[in-house]
């Protein structure tokens, strides 16, 4: 039988380049997330969106680390709303939003699971590192840090989201599909100790051989992984709606291969799907990819 999902949206943009993946959550709801879990028998219920400040009403502070006051303060509340969610017995399915709100979605899940003495595993789906610090990040855009952040490394202000660091151990996580890494975020990555596996990996040994070892690897030792999807981690041709697209990525059944396979386990305690940008989307079809490997992840099979 599937579990109860919790569906919470944050729409935040303040902490990508370009506008517009505030209306992510909007538009997956759009293509019918709440259809596709109530076919597959979950209870589905929808806590509505994070109420979050936009751009035109804020002043970016450091260059370095645009927005901190704000997107740290979006966190909270979303890590105070996730680690609810768990502590009711359900799934939290979070719907950004650009990719610093998994600050927020892994603090709550790591809490959570740290109260009880257990640890959290973590598969990262992105074309991109995510693991600049304010020294490093060409940009100050804080979409740029997360994963850095999750696993102990970058600016003590985004470390204490959480109440312990690492949230996740590099050592029970693994990053999927990356083929636009900044210089010196691989030195960060090597730093934490983070299985990262490039396209060209997947092109090598295949989906199904790095989603094997992924899924060993945050299964270590872990009460359950962590699901953190950025949408630019398909190839554009599939998913042109994103914010910072990069060719080369992963395919359509690539995509649906690894969410059956993580759904195979029925250990992924929560997640969330980010970056969906619906001003460079047609006709939603990014959008509509995003709810089908949500529908993946939870259980939905071919046969």
């Amino acid at each position: 039988m599937s579990r109860p999902i919790s569906i919470l949206g944050v729409p935040l943009d303040l902490g990508a380049g370009r506008r517009g993946v505030d209306m992510g959550p909007s538009a997956l709801r759009v293509a019918d997330i709440h259809g596709k879990a109530h076919e597959l028998g979950c209870d589905v219920e929808d806590l509505g969106d994070v109420d979050v400040q936009i751009q035109e009403t804020q002043d970016p502070g450091n260059p370095k680390l645009k927005y901190l006051r704000e997107i740290k303060a979006t966190c909270e509340t979303v890590r105070d709303t996730v680690a609810g969610v768990l502590g009711r017995g359900r799934v939290p399915v979070v719907l950004g939003g650009d990719h610093s709100i998994a600050m927020g979605t892994i603090a709550g899940a790591s809490k959570h699971f740290h109260a009880r003495g257990e640890k959290l595993g973590l598969v990262w789906f992105d074309a991109h590192g995510d693991a600049n610090t304010p020294e490093s990040s060409p940009t100050g855009n804080i979409h740029g840090m997360p994963c850095a952040v999750a696993l102990g490394v970058g600016a003590p202000e985004l470390l204490s989201i959480s109440a312990h660091s690492p949230m996740i151990e590099g050592t029970r996580a693994a990053i999927i599909g990356l083929r636009d890494v900044d210089a010196a975020e691989r030195a960060i990555i090597r730093q934490t100790g983070i299985n990262a596996f490039t396209m060209r990996d997947i092109d090598e040994r295949g989906m199904r051989a790095v989603m094997e070892e992924a899924i060993k690897r945050a299964s270590n030792g872990t009460a359950g992984i962590h699901v953190s999807f950025d949408m630019d981690a398909m190839d554009p041709d599939h998913a042109p709606g994103v914010g910072t697209p990069a060719t080369g990525g992963i395919s359509y059944r690539e995509a649906h291969l690894a969410m059956e396979m993580l759904a195979d386990t029925h250990r992924v305690v929560s997640c969330e799907f980010v970056e969906l940008n619906p001003v460079f989307d047609t006709r939603n079809g990014t959008a509509r990819l995003g709810a089908e490997l949500i529908a993946s992840l939870l259980g939905k099979r071919i046969l």
